[in-house]
């Protein structure tokens, strides 16, 4: 039988919680391991900028986490995901069981976060993707040239509503305080902005329309005057983003750690929860100020009071303190972000492109180096300069690698969106894979793990899941996608997979700026946005698993 693997510390969440404490994990040489069952970063890969992070002026949202994620692996934390089921905290030995296995632990770092909280109003549920939204990074460009209400008076209310102004035609925030409750200076980013305007003692009360928005209905809670607004005429819908606090994410701790009222984890100074040996910090924390500083230093503290935990149940044990192995070649066991890819990457001699600089070719050199067969890229081409764009994307990308070429096709057709790229195989036979627009910004990940798990190794997979993939029958999956969306990635690339490994499966990634007709006729207003065989949209992240049984559940009606 296998020895099962103790871990010294497991991490569960990867936001700037989680990969603080895997920081000072890692540094502290534990042996440790973050569990994450989403994006890496958390909920600040939906915020547009990074303001008031010290010594960094101004930053996106995902590239500080992942500069984050770069520096826990860089000292030996390893990341791997999976769905955290249950827990069982008794004995010097924790369990966490997740979706695809059981982990064990000495120690416990809850760094579960918090999602968005839902405001209750009429027509939210019914809207949620069509009208009303909740990260305006992933959602703000679905609504250019169009008015925005935002919903809140905090920090993201305030910073959100500025960001959307250079999509949003003209923006609104409905604040319930008399006054933002946020810091002056966050909130002069809105009170400061020409194309922002902001009512003070409203809610929201209602949203109606048929297939989109098309008016909402607003209450003054001081004088209880009701407005009303309506889309003008010549104008399609508008957009509601919500932004009025979070929910901790503590279902699954209910019965054994205690949560204040509101379902905070309550800890002490060095944040422990009433479970020896069970840490909890971040966003799920019971505190007065949740940020990202907050939670990074939540992080580091509950790290430092795991290594003390631990060393001491070993020493009682006679257990040795090993070290863990930590090195700048070490790299994450992770589930598709291209950046991970890339940790590997030696330094090459490489030259200034147009759309790749000098940077990203020397990253993703990292991937190149593991493919083991050749490839195309097959340029579906209208003559639009469109075309001429993505012709001179995919060029350069090809240029980068011998196994990768270039093809160019002129395809006029009714039938397709152009232009667009087809994936070949080796020898030259389709792959079912297509990006209909440029996969640039966050969608080169995708185009980067198409190419890696057709004609490299390839992302590993449990062959349970790989078999019922390969079980499906005849399947079309689209992606509506907006570039600018950091969820988007994870699902093209596992429809995109899926493809891959069974030639039934097409999956076609869709940029709904340049294709505007399918928003139009699924009444798309959030990414990403997965249609299968032509039916329902299901709106949100998906995981593979989820993909699947949709996949399976739409063949058996």
């Amino acid at each position: 039988m296998t020895e099962k693997h103790i871990y010294d510390t497991i991490i569960i969440g990867a936001g700037p919680a989680g990969l603080s404490a895997g920081i000072y994990a890692g540094r502290a040489t534990l042996d440790t391991l973050i569990i994450e069952n989403d994006q890496v970063g958390g909920q600040v890969t939906t915020t547009s900028v990074v303001w008031n992070y010290p010594a960094v002026e101004k930053i996106d949202g995902t590239a500080l986490m992942n500069k984050m994620q770069h520096q826990a692996v860089h000292f030996g934390a390893e990341i791997t995901r999976d769905n955290v089921e249950s827990y069982d905290f008794d004995g010097d030995v924790k369990i966490v069981h997740g979706a695809k296995q059981d982990y064990y632990c000495r120690s416990v770092i809850l760094a579960t976060g918090a999602k968005p909280r839902k405001l209750g109003f009429q027509g939210e549920e019914e809207f949620k993707g069509r009208g009303v939204a909740y990260c305006s990074t992933c959602d703000g460009e679905l609504f250019s040239g169009m008015q925005v209400f935002v919903v809140g008076g905090g920090y993201a209310a305030a910073e959100e509503a500025d960001y959307l102004t250079r999509y949003a035609r003209h923006v609104t925030v409905l604040v319930r305080e008399p006054e933002f409750t946020c810091a002056p200076l966050t909130a002069a980013r809105a009170l400061n902005n020409p194309k922002v305007d902001v009512k003070f003692n409203t809610e929201l009360a209602a949203v109606q329309g048929k297939n989109y928005l098309t008016s909402a209905r607003l209450v003054n809670n001081k004088t209880g005057k009701e407005t009303s607004y309506h889309v003008p005429e010549g104008e399609q819908t508008f957009g509601v983003f919500v932004y009025v606090g979070t929910q901790p994410a503590t279902a699954e701790l209910a019965d054994t750690i205690k949560c204040d009222e509101h379902g905070y984890i309550k800890v002490d100074d060095c944040q422990s929860t009433n479970k020896e040996g069970v840490f909890a910090a971040g966003d799920v924390v019971a505190k007065p100020l949740r940020q990202i500083v907050t939670a990074a230093s939540d992080g580091a503290s509950a790290a430092t009071a795991a290594e003390h935990y631990v060393t001491v149940q070993k020493q009682r044990l006679n257990i040795p303190i090993h070290p863990a192995a930590a090195t700048q070649e070490q790299s994450a066991k992770t589930f598709g972000q291209t950046t991970d890819l890339e940790t590997k990457a030696k330094k090459q001699p490489v030259h200034e492109g147009q759309w790749f600089n000098a940077e990203l070719q020397t990253q993703l050199q990292g991937v190149f180096s593991k493919l083991e067969s050749d490839i195309t890229l097959l340029h579906l081409d209208d003559g639009s300069a469109k075309s001429q764009e993505l012709g001179a994307f995919a060029k350069e990308f090809a240029a980068m690698d011998k196994h990768v070429h270039y093809e160019l096709k002129h395809a006029v057709s009714d039938e397709q969106r152009l232009p667009a790229l087809s994936i070949l195989d080796a020898e030259e036979n389709t792959l079912g894979i297509r990006f209909s627009g440029i996969p640039t910004g966050h969608e080169l990940n995708s185009l980067v793990l198409a190419l890696y798990n057709a004609a490299g190794p390839g992302q590993a997979i449990e062959p349970a899941l790989e078999e019922r993939i390969k079980a499906l029958p005849k399947t079309k999956i689209e992606i509506g996608i907006a570039l600018t969306c950091h969820f988007c990635p994870d699902v093209v690339a596992a429809c995109q997979h899926m493809a891959i490994l069974n030639p039934a499966v097409s999956a076609e990634m869709i940029d709904l700026q340049m294709f505007p007709e399918l928003r139009n006729e699924k009444h798309i207003m959030s990414v990403p946005a997965t249609i299968i065989n032509d039916g329902d949209v299901i709106f949100g992240s998906q995981t593979l698993e989820q993909l699947v049984t949709a996949c399976e559940k739409i063949a058996a009606v």
